[in-house]
C-alpha cells in the first residue's frame, strides 16, 4: 500500500482495496502513525487541508465503511498489550492489535477474552467497530467486552471513556463505524484462560430448526450451518469444561480444517463458478463430508478456525424468534429460485446488550449469514435474502453488505438518533465521513 514506513506518509495514489475485493478506494496520502501524538497531528493536518480520514484495519470488512480518497491511516504500529490489571479483569491494548496477536499473548499470560468470533485475523479496533460477534447464549459481542476506550477526536484531541468517564461517548463508541474518531487503544475485560469442549454434529434441517431453541438454551455457545440445496446441517455445541486439554489429532485436524474447510472448500467452489449447474450436487456431496467429532481446548483455538477461501457476506440480526421462520423462508426462497448456492448459511447468536449501534442491542438476538464466493455475482441472492430479513425487522451487520440507508435503521434502532446527535457534536464537520456513513447514518 504506497511506501508509507512508521511514523510516516505517502503520497502517491495507490488503490487499497479490502479483504473481499469488492471495495476499492485510492487516498490522497496514506499515513502509518507510530504513535498517538503522530495520529492526533494527521487528523490535525488532514482537518487543515480538508480531507477526511478514514482508519482501516486488515480489510476485513465487505462494506466501504473504511474506503476514503482523502488521509487513510493504517494502524499497524500502534500495536501491542499496554498493561494488564489482574484485580480488575482487564487488559489494555493499541487499537491496531491482530487479534491472533491478543489471543496468543493473553494465552501466555494465562488470560482469555470470554467470547470471540470465528476470525483472528482483524485488528481489534476493526473488528469491534463494526461489530464483530461470534455465538453465544450470555456472553455477547468483541465490543460488549470493552470497558474503557481511547479515541482521536475531530479536532486532533485524545478523547478517553468508560462507564464512568464520558459514559454517553463510551455508549456509542464501542461500536462506532469509524464515525466518531480513530481508536487509539481499547481495554477489554478478560478472565483467568478456561477449556472449552467442542462437540460438531451433522444434524438434519428439520430437526436443528425444530430443536432451534432446545439447543440454544442447553448451550453456552450454539451456531449451525445450513447447506443450500440440502437438507443437512452441521451443528456446533462449545461449553466449558475442567480440561484436560483434547485437540484434534493431527491428521484430523488437517483433513477438517484444511482439506474440507479450505482446500477442497476452494476446488469445488471454484468449480461451481465455472459450471454453476454443478452446485447442487457438490453441496449435498459436502454437507455428507463432515463428520461428528469432539475435541477440547482453550478459547480461542475453539472459536477461531482458518477462513483461507475468500467470499462475499451478508449477515442480519433478527429479534431470536424470528430466526427461525427467516431461515425457513429463504430455505423456500432457494429451492423455488434457479440460485446456486455453494456457501453454507451460518446461523449464530447474542444476549441483548447496551451498545447504542450494536446489532443485538436492547434485544436478544439470532443472525443468518448467507456468503457467496468470491468473484461471483451475488446480488440476486443476496435481494432475496435481504427482503426476508427486513421483514423480520433484521438489522444489518456493519461490515457486511446490505443496502439499506438512514431511514431504515432508524426505524430498527430506538437509539439511532443518540448515536448521530453524539457525532454532530464529535464531528460536525465529518471530517471522518465517507459515502458509506453518509448512507447509513444520514448527513
Amino acid at each position: 500500500m504506497g511506501t508509507a514506513t512508521a511514523g510516516q506518509s505517502s503520497t502517491e495514489r495507490t488503490a487499497w482495496h479490502n479483504w473481499a475485493g469488492n471495495v476499492t478506494a485510492t487516498p490522497a496520502r496514506v499515513v502509518t502513525p507510530a504513535s498517538v501524538g503522530e495520529l492526533q497531528e494527521a487528523v490535525r493536518r488532514a482537518a487543515e487541508d480538508g480531507l477526511r480520514v478514514k482508519a482501516v484495519g486488515t480489510g476485513h470488512s465487505f462494506t466501504a465503511a473504511a474506503a476514503t480518497d482523502g488521509v487513510l491511516v493504517r494502524p499497524q504500529a500502534l500495536a501491542g498489550i499496554r498493561s494488564i490489571d489482574r484485580a480488575a479483569g482487564t487488559v489494555t491494548v493499541a487499537a491496531g492489535t491482530v487479534l491472533k496477536d491478543l489471543n496468543q499473548a493473553l494465552a501466555r499470560e494465562g488470560l482469555s477474552l470470554t467470547n470471540m468470533g470465528d476470525i483472528m485475523e482483524q485488528t481489534v479496533s476493526g473488528a469491534t467497530s463494526t461489530g464483530t460477534h461470534g455465538t453465544g447464549r450470555d456472553s455477547a459481542s468483541i465490543a460488549a467486552q470493552i470497558r474503557g476506550l481511547e479515541l482521536v477526536t475531530a479536532d486532533g484531541r485524545l478523547l478517553t471513556c468508560s462507564e464512568k468517564e464520558n459514559p454517553e461517548v463510551f455508549a456509542a463508541a464501542r461500536l462506532g463505524i469509524g464515525a466518531l474518531g480513530v481508536v487509539t487503544a481499547i481495554t477489554f475485560a478478560v478472565e483467568p484462560i478456561f477449556f472449552l469442549t467442542a462437540r460438531e454434529e451433522p444434524m438434519t434441517f428439520d430437526r436443528v430448526t425444530a430443536e432451534f431453541e432446545e439447543h440454544f438454551a442447553e448451550n453456552e455457545h450454539f451456531e449451525f450451518y445450513w447447506f443450500p440445496h440440502t437438507g443437512n446441517c452441521n451443528t456446533k455445541r462449545n461449553n466449558r469444561s475442567q480440561g484436560p486439554a483434547a485437540p484434534p489429532g493431527r491428521v484430523s485436524a488437517w483433513i477438517e480444517d484444511e482439506l474440507l474447510s479450505n482446500g477442497l472448500f476452494q476446488a469445488v467452489n471454484s468449480l461451481g463458478r465455472a459450471v454453476p449447474a454443478t452446485i447442487p450436487s457438490i453441496a449435498r456431496v459436502a454437507s455428507r463430508a463432515l463428520s461428528a467429532r469432539t475435541y477440547t481446548d482453550i478459547p480461542y483455538k475453539v472459536f477461531t478456525s482458518p477462513r483461507r477461501v475468500r467470499f462475499v457476506e451478508m449477515e442480519y440480526a433478527l429479534p431470536r424468534e424470528r430466526v427461525v421462520e427467516a431461515l425457513r423462508e429463504l430455505r423456500s426462497t432457494v429451492d423455488r429460485s434457479g440460485l446456486r448456492i455453494s456457501f453454507p448459511v451460518e446461523v449464530r447468536t447474542a444476549p441483548a446488550d447496551d451498545i447504542t449501534l450494536s446489532t443485538a442491542s436492547g434485544r436478544e438476538t439470532a443472525y443468518i449469514a448467507v456468503h457467496m464466493y468470491k468473484s461471483t455475482p451475488y446480488q440476486a441472492y443476496f435481494t432475496a435474502a435481504e427482503r426476508i430479513f427486513t421483514a423480520h425487522g433484521g438489522r444489518p451487520h456493519w461490515g457486511k453488505v446490505h443496502t439499506r440507508d438512514a431511514g431504515y435503521l432508524a426505524e430498527v434502532y430506538p437509539r439511532f438518533g443518540e448515536f448521530t446527535a453524539l457525532r454532530d457534536r464529535l464531528d460536525p464537520d465529518r471530517v471522518f465521513g465517507n459515502d458509506y456513513l453518509r448512507r447509513v447514518l444520514g448527513d
